[in-house]
């Protein structure tokens, strides 16, 4: 997919509902947003979450703090995540482990952990909105939108509940595989993890197929 060029100067100071909002007019009254969590980290697996809002402008003042994830502390995207869940139609997370990631790649394992949060849905989204993710195995209309995260309240609120799911589960890694520090760093490449992976090796949730930048 050629990325497209994006004037930064144009992204909304929070994430709204502009761009949902034109569809719902347009008659699509579920709309899905789709984000990811993990993708760059060497443990654990990539987590991907749908979040549908009910067509509601009023939804920017109810979700006031929802950001982009990562620009939310831990217990920002704690309080956020069960408001979001109570706000929306329909939500849904998936995952794809790291032996998918070994043996699909990063981004076709990204892919199947989104079909995944889709298909938990009980309802069926009408069009995905979608931080530059296209989705082939999906018969669903998609946007896919550079800066995604910033600028749609469905796919930043996707991003909130895609992070708060994979930290829950990378908590639960750190008491199953101790001394690597899961718990703190999540999986991503720090300087604890990197002497983790020094002293210890890698465990059987450490992605084989990424390797630690010099």
């Amino acid at each position: 997919m050629t990325r497209k060029k994006f004037d930064l100067a144009l992204l909304p100071k929070f994430p709204d509902l502009t761009i949902e909002e034109r569809l719902w007019q347009q008659g699509f009254e579920q709309v899905g947003g789709i984000d990811e969590a993990g993708r760059g980290a060497l443990a654990g697996p990539v987590c991907a979450a749908v979040v549908v809002l009910p067509p509601d402008p009023s939804l920017t003042r109810t979700l006031g703090g929802v950001r982009d994830s990562k620009q939310m502390t831990a217990r920002q995207r704690e309080h956020w995540a069960p408001c979001i869940q109570e706000a929306a139609s329909g939500w849904g997370v998936g995952f794809a482990s790291p032996g998918e990631i070994d043996a699909l790649g990063i981004v076709p394992a990204t892919h199947l952990a989104a079909i995944r949060a889709i298909q938990t849905l009980s309802l069926t989204p009408e069009h995905l909105l979608t931080d530059y993710l296209r989705l082939a195995d999906s018969p669903i209309p998609q946007t896919p939108l550079v800066k995604g995260d910033r600028r749609s309240l469905s796919i930043a609120a996707a991003s909130v509940l895609a992070k708060t799911a994979r930290d829950a589960l990378m908590r639960e890694l750190d008491e199953d595989y101790p001394g690597y520090g899961f718990a703190q760093h999540k999986g991503y490449g720090t300087p604890q993890h990197r002497a983790a992976l020094k002293k210890l090796g890698k465990c059987p949730v450490h992605r084989k197929t990424f390797s630690l930048k010099t």
